[in-house]
């Protein structure tokens, strides 16, 4: 079985949710993770996860959105992390390449929801990019606090931040930028990374992979990242699933 990770359900067009559920599980998908990103869809991903056994959701706003994040939305990020639907914090993290929040901002926001996972025991789901040195920094400073660590999803940064991460106990999350003619890099951060540390992740409906790149990305298209991992890995493709969903199981305490 395979768990999907890291998508973003409220943003699918092109099919019905149920489509997509019906899809995904006749492609070996057993559950899927849709992630929260600003404060006007913490609601939204709830409530798809309620509607749906096989869908759980995180809570958490993304560097892009931290300029809109006040605290009564922080309060409401940390009181959802006891309901169980809700398996994170995230997506949070820092972005350098857009700056959509100021720098200062997004620091702030990302570390007020750094504690928010340590005082919850909840793990965090991060997106880093173009911002690899104050990345490693803030994982060093909270690594220690966070019992669950978490993942870095859709991995693009740096080979010493993957190498930090990984020291540090926490996953990488890998999805279709693999299978890109010009990811070398992120191929060679999948090569080093051990395989009880790779979560994997589409990020639908973005970063749809090879050979569907330019369509709408779906839950349903993991077959071809896990093909692609696992020949990267030079590993047995059962033998790819198996550890990972174990991961994804053991790091999101899925039942």
């Amino acid at each position: 079985m395979i768990i999907e990770t890291h998508c973003h359900l409220d943003y699918l067009k092109s099919k019905s949710l149920p489509e997509i559920i019906q899809e995904s599980k006749e492609n070996g998908i057993e559950s899927i993770i849709t992630i929260a990103v600003d404060p006007n869809n913490l609601d939204t991903v709830l409530k798809i996860a309620n509607e749906h056994d096989s869908i759980f959701c995180t809570q958490g706003i993304h560097p892009h959105d931290a300029k809109e994040a006040r605290q009564k939305d922080l309060e409401i990020i940390q009181a959802r992390q006891s309901d169980s639907k809700v398996v994170a914090v995230g997506e949070i993290g820092l972005d350098y390449h857009y700056n959509h929040s100021e720098k200062a901002i997004q620091l702030r926001v990302f570390e007020e929801q750094l504690e928010i996972a340590a005082q919850t025991d909840k793990p965090v789901v991060i997106h880093s990019r173009d911002a690899d040195e104050d990345m490693a920094r803030l994982l060093i400073k909270y690594a220690p606090k966070l019992k669950r660590k978490g993942v870095v999803h859709s991995f693009t940064s740096g080979i010493e931040l993957a190498q930090t991460a990984i020291d540090l106990g926490f996953c990488l999350g890998f999805n279709g930028i693999i299978t890109f003619k010009n990811a070398q890099d992120v191929r060679e951060a999948v090569r080093i990374t051990p395989v009880n540390q790779i979560l994997f992740e589409t990020d639908a409906p973005y970063l749809t992979p090879v050979p569907h790149r330019g369509k709408e990305n779906f839950p349903k298209y993991l077959p071809f990242i896990i093909e692609k991992i696992a020949e990267l890995k030079q590993i047995d493709i059962e033998q790819l699933k198996s550890q990972v969903y174990q991961n994804s199981k053991k790091l999101f305490n899925l039942p």
